[in-house]
């Protein structure tokens, strides 16, 4: 959670907003994580859970980045059982969803 609050803040607009959602999808826990930041390009999306991946290593560099935040929650997701999904378009935004199975 800390990784998605954190990328949502560090990769948003000057004066955007971030969201946390606790919420039932499909019967299933969920927390998602959205903000009306910079958004990811759709050629970079699927890539974005690989290590050491950064959208753009200058700017990565800049503000902390390392390219290991989303591969290790993508991997946290998958001990648990969880499914982690990403929505997001350049200029509007990014919302990302891990959903946990029923018990």
């Amino acid at each position: 959670m800390g990784n998605l609050v954190e990328n949502a803040i560090r990769y948003n607009k000057k004066a955007g907003k971030v969201f946390v959602w606790v919420l039932p999808e499909g019967g299933a826990p969920c927390v998602r994580v959205s903000d009306t930041g910079i958004g990811i390009p759709e050629a970079d999306q699927p890539k974005v859970f690989e290590r050491f991946y950064r959208i753009d290593k200058g700017r990565s560099r800049d503000t902390g980045g390392t390219g290991l935040g989303l591969a290790i929650v993508k991997h946290a997701a998958a001990f648990h059982g969880a499914t982690v999904c990403l929505w997001s378009k350049v200029g509007e935004g990014t919302s990302i969803s891990v959903t946990f199975p029923r018990e």
